[in-house]
């Protein structure tokens, strides 16, 4: 196999002698618009000058306990606190007649006031109920008022969580929940009203803030866990993965509220809260990273597939961000490059520029991106387009859902290269490649090729079968293409094979359920995001998202003001967040479930323009939305429920933790990255896609982040576009390519760095769209539509046959037999002339 040549010679020197424009007379595009400079000079500063540190984040599931639990309350609701409070020792002075506090209680004591408490949720008055759950709701807050400590308030809040799910209280709140859902009042209430407030949601933000509470202390496991709590947490899971008294799966009722949210008729659902429940109800059911991790090791074990080479996010954490280098470095590289007129015809110019690529490796083992040209003005006129771009499409979100635009321009193969010792990834071949490889080499050396065969080797020089022995050594074959033959096999043969068995796993349940909606569902949560995104500019007609976070009355002075736009900040901030990582757990487990599951959520992001949507996130100084310190540390819980709220003014809105970034914001960062990265890899359409929004500048200045995981996978999208970016685009990134061949993991003969082979073949990407959507229905169609089946099975035309059959009903039926006739027999009227003539 030959050894590709290092990426082709750097571009001019950083010296204001290039322009970008592959002219090299130093000028600029005469006649130049001033609104192109502004835009210029706008970028540069907006850019900023300061060099950001390296970031010590560690990736996981979430954030700490104590953050998860105090992004569930908008600053707003502070005063509900003492509400809380106020209501539970109300109630707790009439029921227990000693004068004891609640911590003070024996557990039996506790669970019989507990049991008393659900009690009284039932009763008829609203304002009674709402009572009573804001008493359950101080409970599940760790009854504060008894506590010395944030420690001991966790301590309780998760004790207490664990007591009331014992008692059966997240069914009681789940049955008031669906009232409250069901509640036209409150719904045309909210739509009358200009303006939807925090006032508007007082009983669901009561309900889902139990709920979030009773999730996420029951979600964590401790080793110090007694097997009650072991016992009661693997039920809880079980209770919220599987339908139960013929309900659907918890998720789903939340899914649907979010549906009904954004369609409008129901505009003062909290839709933070139900979007933080949603994410952890999620991550509960299906498990979080570490487990799908377990989980693919254990589906490979059981598909007989070799045992993964390495954790994926495990060698992320051991790589480094790329630091700058100094100034002198730039300027002692830019006089390495010869002139390209030197290079030209020379036959030792090959040595040259791989002696130049060495010094390269050299220099970015330190310096990967800071010294970098200045981007030329074909750069920045194309951020521009792009962002008109991006902004036309984004518009449309707004309406209904889209088809992906139509791809311009010239696509090709997709492999990768070979690389040195010393990469952090082990090389991975796809059996594709390895055909593709053989089929190019005998038709150049036989003049006809055998297909798929990969085996037979007669005819091919000696180098060829090193080159198919090398290749074989690192073949890779993946879940997703044993469960695409398996498919292939039962569309050919469905009868031979018989029907498919599929495991009653919890992601299975799931995908069943939100299979029939899962289109409204992903443009639900996109557009969610769109108005939640710090880029989106404000429209009349885009959803209120603020509805959970602005209070009745308005901030009348400055300090309020700021208080109210930091609170309305963190809120769009949690929003993100948790749409973030919702997407991404969805795709990753539906991976692993099934390939064409995954592909069929991932098409629909797809087709509801998710792709300019992320893009449109980056299009902003991400530098400064990871740093940006939106949160009042004296405000968040559980610091307000044991310290009096301080006076406000200027110093206590800015006291802040001193950490150098934003935790959730650089989670939420990375999340929409590993998204677009799912969203893109190996179609061709969707690379397409990143290359027409003009990308490359925006994630170009993304990799300002100084955070190895971040910076992989920008560079991973990178990638996959370069060779479409044209010949001077490398020329004038070379850092940003010897960063990518550093840190990205290569596929062998993978012509990625310089796109020799563009055969201009445009019709072959809407193909490739509407050969994957016919293989997903395909798939629905079998696996989930069963009377499709029908014509398969054997006809019984025999009357007391058919009417001898017996049916299993439910157990209770014969209770509601009488009922059920009068209902669905007798009060419906039959016409029997209109049957007639129908048959």
């Amino acid at each position: 196999m030959d050894d590709p040549a290092a990426p082709g010679p750097a571009g001019p020197p950083a010296n204001g002698n290039g322009n970008g424009n592959g002219n090299g007379n130093g000028k600029g595009k005469p006649g130049a618009p001033k609104g192109r400079e502004a835009f210029r000079s706008q970028r540069r500063e907006s850019e900023g000058s300061v060099d950001c540190p390296t970031l010590e984040f560690e990736y996981g599931d979430a954030d700490g306990h104590a953050a998860e639990l105090s992004e569930l309350y908008s600053y707003t609701e502070n005063l509900e606190f003492t509400t809380n409070r106020r209501c539970f020792e109300e109630d707790f002075r009439t029921q227990v007649q000693d004068t004891k506090e609640w911590l003070e209680l024996e557990e039996d004591a506790q669970k019989t006031y507990v049991m008393g408490l659900l009690d009284r949720l039932e009763v008829v008055s609203r304002e009674q109920r709402l009572k009573v759950a804001r008493a359950v709701l101080y409970l599940a807050q760790g009854t504060f008022g008894e506590c010395d400590s944030e420690v001991d308030v966790l301590h309780w809040s998760r004790y207490n969580c664990f007591l009331l799910y014992q008692m059966g209280t997240f069914s009681a709140f789940l049955e008031l929940l669906h009232m409250e859902i069901d509640n036209s009042q409150a719904s045309s209430s909210a739509l009358r009203k200009p303006a939807v407030s925090i006032a508007d949601s007082t009983e669901l933000r009561v309900l889902l803030s139990v709920m979030y509470l009773m999730v996420e202390n029951i979600r964590l496991e401790r080793e110090i866990d007694s097997c009650g709590w072991r016992t009661a947490r693997e039920t809880f899971r079980t209770e919220l993965s599987f339908s139960t008294h013929n309900e659907e799966p918890f998720a789903l009722l939340l899914f649907s509220m979010v549906t009904k949210f954004c369609s409008g008729l129901a505009p003062h659902f909290p839709i933070k809260k139900v979007l933080l429940l949603l994410w952890k109800v999620v991550m509960f059911t299906l498990g979080g990273f570490e487990h799908l991790q377990a989980l693919k090791i254990q589906k490979r074990a059981e598909l007989g597939l070799p045992p993964l080479a390495e954790d994926s996010i495990q060698v992320v954490k051991s790589m480094r961000a790329a630091s700058p280098p100094s100034y002198t470095l730039d300027l002692g590289e830019s006089q390495l490059a010869p002139p390209p007129s030197k290079l030209r015809g020379r036959r030792g110019s090959r040595r040259q520029l791989l002696t130049k690529q060495d010094s390269l490796d050299i220099y970015n083992e330190r310096d990967l991106f800071k010294t970098e040209e200045p981007a030329t003005e074909e750069e920045e006129e194309s951020a521009a387009d792009g962002e008109r771009a991006l902004d036309g499409e984004l518009d449309l979100l707004e309406q209904d859902p889209l088809v992906p635009p139509p791809p311009s321009q010239t696509p090709l193969s997709t492999d990768r290269v070979a690389f040195p010792k010393g990469l952090p990834w082990a090389p991975k071949v796809r059996q594709k490649d390895i055909e593709h490889f053989l089929e190019m080499s005998r038709n150049k050396f036989i003049g006809f090729t055998l297909g798929q065969d990969t085996d037979t080797l007669v005819g091919l020089p000696r180098p060829i079968h090193e080159s198919v022995k090398t290749l074989k050594q690192h073949k890779y074959i993946s879940i997703a293409d044993i469960q695409i033959k398996n498919e292939e096999d039962l569309e050919k043969c469905p009868m031979s094979l018989g029907e498919e068995v599929v495991p009653e796993t919890p992601c299975e349940i799931l995908y069943q359920g939100m299979l029939y909606s899962l289109p409204q569902y992903m443009i639900a949560l996109l557009k969610i995001l769109l108005a939640a995104a710090p880029t989106s500019k404000a429209k009349t007609d885009s959803i209120n998202i603020l509805a959970d976070v602005l209070p009745e009355e308005m901030p009348i002075t400055v300090l309020q003001s700021m208080k109210l736009g930091i609170d309305v900040n963190r809120h769009k901030e949690i929003i993100v967040k948790s749409i973030s990582a919702l997407l991404l757990l969805l795709l990753k487990h539906f991976k692993l479930n099934h390939i064409y599951q995954f592909e069929y959520v991932s098409q629909h992001l797809v087709f509801a323009n998710c792709i300019p949507l992320i893009l449109k996130f980056f299009n902003q100084n991400i530098l400064s939305y990871i740093t940006a310190k939106n949160s009042i540390s004296v405000l968040d819980y559980p610091c307000c429920t044991i310290q009096d709220l301080p006076e406000l003014t200027t110093e206590s809105l800015e006291a802040g933790d001193n950490s150098q970034f934003c935790w959730r914001n650089l989670f939420s960062c990375i999340n929409l990255l590993r998204l677009l990265n799912k969203l893109t890899k190996w179609k061709h359409s969707r690379t397409m896609m990143l290359v027409v929004f003009k990308s490359a500048p925006i994630l170009k200045r993304a990799l300002k982040v100084k955070q190895a995981m971040l910076q992989l996978y920008v560079l991973k999208l990178l990638k996959i576009q370069t060779k479409y970016l044209g010949r001077q685009w490398r020329k004038s990134n070379m850092k940003t390519m010897s960063a990518i061949y550093q840190k990205v993991r290569h596929r062998m003969n993978d012509d990625w760095a310089y796109g020799n082979d563009i055969d201009a073949r445009p019709w072959d990407f809407q193909a490739e769209e509407c050969t994957l959507r016919a293989n997903i229905e395909a798939f629905n169609s079998r696996r989930y539509d069963k009377p499709q089946d029908s014509e398969f099975s054997p006809v019984d035309n025999c009357l007391q046959s058919v009417l001898g059959q017996r049916l299993d009903l439910p157990e209770d039926f014969h209770y509601s037999y009488e009922l059920w006739l009068e209902r669905e027999v007798f009060s419906q009227p039959i016409c029997w002339e209109e049957l007639l003539q129908n048959h």
